[in-house]
């Protein structure tokens, strides 16, 4: 487990550097420029070595506008074996996030010894290194092996040993350059010895000669499988170009990966010893994106970070602002050309007319919509027969005269013989057409007598 060191600091056992590794997409621009386009490079950052780490993730994606994270990175306690061999509980947290997506990649530092960052002196490192070449820890790496196995994570890239050619770490090969080696491919082999195993073994080394080349700790191509570098922005190299091309530098990296058919990658880097430098931010990122490594992790705590550091906030804006998504333009219909008919998707037959979509047969006259017969007058709806005059409501037919009104006796009107009368009258009947003309008469005979009664 890493403690405080010349740069990367560390809470000793308690915590430990881990790394989130983000799918980058973004693309890193010259230093003159602004990011535009996309890279694919898996890039991120370190914000705890455990299950808050792995809870950061969505909050780090958040602050670079939605940035999908495709890599995890995390570091193995160095302090005694049973860690070594996998032992944390934050393993779990970890291989479940890589399970969740079948295009993450998990990326997991292991130390070579126990006591790693205790300070141990060359001649002891140099005993342990012949211990481990001979096979005495093969054991440790067989179950830290199957471990990660069971976790359902077999294809992990294993960082062994990182930072070999500096001083700090008891997995340090400068004391015994030549047994390291050998206890390196030991550990490759116990490990893929394991079934169902797919490792990938990084060689990483820190930028700059340090203590010793870092080619020659450089263990054989066919026990590693990327090859990469910690650098951050302190000596050896003042600017950004003395980093790249000092020797063991930047461009020495890049060549040697490219001499032996590997892939590279960062797993640590960042700020340092010059402060809130966007330049050396802006140049990092143009690096990546030339270069188009495996995997980058920028190291996101002060004096190093960009979003859990707030001492850096030119650097944090370089940071943001290559790696938020840009936003995609929506594609327009193209415009149809003036000299070309616009194209009919449907078959070239016959379309019922816009206007009429019936057939063309005889319609009614949309005045009147029934047959053209003789209709009534609209003044008189019924037939043109006599009608009673508005006036006399009775038939116009000739009346008696000088006949007297009817009485309002309900018996009908006729003569009736008087009574001891001397004069008898009988009505005369002319016929229907006479009496009408001349009316009704009587014929009256007076007689001298008397009624006998």
């Amino acid at each position: 487990m890493p403690r405080p060191r010349r740069r990367v600091a560390s809470a000793g056992i308690g915590t430990v550097t881990a790394g989130l590794l983000l799918a980058s997409g973004a693309a890193f621009a010259a230093p003159e420029q602004e990011v535009s386009g996309e890279t694919g490079v898996a890039m991120g950052a370190y914000l705890d070595y455990g299950p808050e780490g792995v809870a950061r993730i969505t909050e780090l994606s958040r602050w670079l506008g939605g940035q999908e994270i495709r890599v995890g990175h995390t570091y193995l306690p160095g302090d005694r074996w049973s860690n070594i061999e996998g032992a944390p509980d934050f393993l779990e947290d970890w291989a479940a996030w890589r399970r969740a997506d079948p295009d993450r990649l998990f990326v997991l530092n292991v130390p070579m010894q126990e006591r790693n960052e205790s300070r141990v002196p060359d001649h002891q490192v140099a005993q342990l290194i012949r211990a481990g070449a001979q096979g005495y820890y093969d054991q440790h790496f067989k179950a830290l092996a199957q471990r990660l196995v069971d976790l359902g994570v077999p294809d992990t890239v294993i960082v062994l040993g990182w930072e070999m050619n500096g001083v700090t770490y008891t997995h340090r090969c400068a004391p015994d350059p030549e047994n390291w080696k050998r206890y390196w491919r030991r550990i490759v082999t116990a490990m893929r010895s394991v079934p169902g195993q797919e490792f990938r073994f990084d060689f990483a080394p820190s930028r700059g000669t340090d203590a010793i080349g870092w080619d020659r700790c450089y263990p054989g191509d066919d026990v590693v499988d990327v090859i990469g570098m910690d650098s951050y922005d302190q000596a050896p190299g003042r600017t950004f170009d003395e980093m790249v091309t000092q020797p063991y530098g930047l461009q020495d990296h890049v060549d040697f990966a490219k001499a032996h058919g590997k892939q590279i990658s960062y797993p640590e880097w960042g700020l340092f010893r010059y402060g809130d430098n966007p330049e050396y931010m802006r140049r990092m990122l143009q690096w990546f994106d030339q270069h188009k490594p495996l995997y980058h992790t920028i190291t996101d705590y002060c004096p190093h970070g960009v979003w859990q550091c707030t001492a850096n906030p030119q650097s944090a804006k370089v940071f943001r602002d290559a790696l938020t998504p840009m936003p995609r333009p929506v594609p327009t219909p193209a415009e149809p050309s003036p000299d070309v008919p616009s194209p009919d998707p449907t078959p070239d037959v016959p379309k019922p007319s816009p206007v009429d979509p019936t057939p063309d047969v005889p319609k009614p006259s949309p005045v009147d919509p029934t047959p053209d017969v003789p209709k009534p007058s609209p003044v008189d709806p019924t037939p043109d027969v006599p009608k009673p005059s508005p006036v006399d409501p009775t038939p116009d037919v000739p009346r008696p005269w000088p006949w007297p009104e009817p009485s309002p006796d309900p018996t009908p009107p006729g003569p009736r013989p008087p009574v001891n009368s001397t004069e008898w009258c009988l009505p005369l009947s002319f016929g229907d057409w006479l009496g009408q003309l001349v009316g009704q008469k009587s014929f009256c005979m007076k007689f001298d007598w008397t009624w006998p009664f």
